[in-house]
């Protein structure tokens, strides 16, 4: 029996309104109050056709802009598409690690937004509790993991969203481009505790310009280049063709 599908994109198209002349032109006014003037759309992401499996590591490549993180934002349903269907399996436990450390409260302390977070994500306060102590730890917050987050430097603000997220460790998870969190040290830590979740069978899909980790332990690498997906096949091949094309 063929496995069901985690995420599946038909014809996916996002695009965003963008006006051709400057709001503050005399021809953009008199277009506005005549209903005249043209609108002109961004296309972030067009004609995408994508199904990922359960267990599969995705890696998506392409240069700023090329709609990575927009596609990323799709799978996890932050943006809806103006075009096409997008399907996500329902019984799954999906993390997106989207802005390492969106949606933290910043009055709160580090632990009280775990807890929080936690919450949020589906997680009971005992789940939460059992975690605690080695979120602490692996995020090298020390004292501060009992101070208020608005206190904290952007890069521990990064360490304690990592940890979080990476600990509790859901069946899906949405990564974009973290392996800058931190000094040397801290980044091999990241490193080797995402290669711990791939490892497990969890489905991961990741935004990173680090090429060579994702040839390494993707199963499939997608590119794209200004919204449209160029290649998706074996990694090192696609990686080839990117690297081929000036990319990275």
């Amino acid at each position: 029996m063929k496995s069901q599908p985690v995420f599946e994109l038909d014809d996916i198209a996002v695009y965003f309104e963008k006006h051709a002349v400057s709001q503050r032109s005399l021809r953009h006014m008199l277009g506005t109050l005549t209903g005249r003037n043209g609108q002109e759309y961004f296309h972030a992401l067009r004609d995408i056709r994508l199904t990922i499996g359960p267990g599969e590591h995705i890696g998506l490549i392409g240069r700023n802009g090329a709609g990575k993180s927009t596609l990323l934002r799709v799978l996890s349903r932050v943006i809806t598409p103006r075009e096409g269907h997008v399907y996500v399996r329902p019984d799954l436990h999906i993390v997106p690690l989207l802005e390492l450390g969106i949606g933290f409260q910043p009055d709160l302390t580090g632990r009280e937004n775990c807890f929080l977070a936690g919450l949020l994500m589906g997680y009971s306060e005992s789940q939460i509790e059992a975690r605690i102590d080695g979120i602490r730890t692996f995020s090298e917050l020390g004292e501060y993991f009992d101070e208020p987050v608005k206190n904290y430097s952007s890069g521990m603000y990064a360490r304690l969203a990592f940890a979080l997220a990476t600990d509790v460790e859901p069946e899906v998870l949405l990564i974009d481009e973290v392996f800058g969190v931190g000094d040397e040290f801290f980044m091999r830590k990241c490193v080797i505790r995402m290669q711990r979740l791939m490892e497990s069978g969890r489905t991961t899909v990741l935004v990173s310009h680090n090429l060579d980790f994702l040839v390494m332990h993707c199963d499939r690498l997608i590119w794209l280049d200004q919204g449209r997906m160029m290649m998706d096949g074996e990694p090192a091949k696609v990686a080839a063709e990117y690297r081929g094309s000036g990319g990275q």
